[in-house]
């Protein structure tokens, strides 16, 4: 089974739209550049598109010393750079996690408000930010993801689930979010993987995802409909041992820093174990 990299995907913006690249490097808390910035509200409760759809219409784009933010609505852009260096420091939260963070500038803060019509403010987490993964299932360091630093997730799996649904409601990879697409195999191997090598690089796969309403929603126009989540909890339905019904589709993953990875790049499975028991 010949298994490779078929894309990366950095999203700069906590739920904002992202982008791929070629290559990436590997920091101390997941893609560089990914996650590291993030809209809050009046308290610094992180905000996404669960709560606001409208943040799928906002798309990142690299560009030279930053990124753009474009409203594909009518084309208004914003420009940030990757890093944020200030003392106007705030906490903010991620679920229960604190994080310590740098606001914006006030305009940056208001142009993104009156795009998504709520108050927002943003931030950016600076390197001597430390948020730890639940050491539950590793010890590792996050940026404002909202668990663990990388989504992996196969082609061959979104390509079974599309197989599931009607041809205008079927989605692309997009509505997923992942970092590290994998082409080749079958679907849903990577829930049985327990560490890969991409590229020489491991990864340790250590948690299912489990799926919020993001997928249901449109990354272009913030539409939100039933599907796919409707036809995932037909066969990706998880209760977990504590009575928690999950739906999940993809897996969360851990990996040491320093290293670049590449599209292309063979993935060679060095061990895998059969962890996930779905019920219908």
């Amino acid at each position: 089974m010949s298994l490779t990299l078929a894309s990366i995907h950095i999203h700069p913006v906590k739920s904002l739209g992202g982008f791929e690249v070629k290559e990436a490097r590997l920091t101390d808390r997941g893609l560089e550049h990914d996650r590291r910035w993030m809209l809050v509200d009046e308290v610094g409760r992180f905000i996404s598109q669960r709560e606001v759809p409208a943040m799928a219409c906002l798309h990142c784009a690299p560009q030279q010393g930053g990124f753009r933010v474009t409203d594909v609505r009518d084309g208004a852009q914003l420009e940030l750079p990757w890093m944020l260096d200030g003392t106007e420091r705030m906490r903010a939260t991620v679920w229960d996690d604190p994080v310590a963070v740098i606001r914006a500038s006030s305009g940056i803060s208001t142009w993104l408000s009156e795009r998504l019509h709520t108050a927002l403010e943003l931030v950016y987490m600076p390197d001597d930010s430390a948020r730890p993964t639940d050491e539950r299932f590793a010890k590792a360091f996050i940026s404002l993801s909202d668990g663990f630093p990388y989504l992996i997730l196969s082609q061959a799996s979104l390509n079974d689930l599309n197989s599931r649904l009607p041809l205008d409601e079927m989605v692309p990879m997009d509505r997923f979010r992942p970092n590290l697409v994998i082409a080749g195999g079958t679907a849903f191997q990577e829930d049985r993987w327990q560490r890969i090598e991409v590229g020489g690089v491991a990864f340790d796969l250590v948690k299912p995802c489990a799926r919020c309403v993001i997928p249901n929603t449109d990354q272009r126009t913030s539409a939100r409909a039933k599907e796919p989540l409707r036809t995932l909890s037909n066969f990706r339905k998880r209760i977990t041992d504590d009575g928690a019904v999950r739906v999940e589709f993809g897996m969360n993953a851990v990996a040491k820093a320093g290293s670049t990875i590449r599209t292309g790049d063979p993935v060679h499975i060095v061990s895998d174990l059969s962890r996930t028991t779905f019920r219908v």
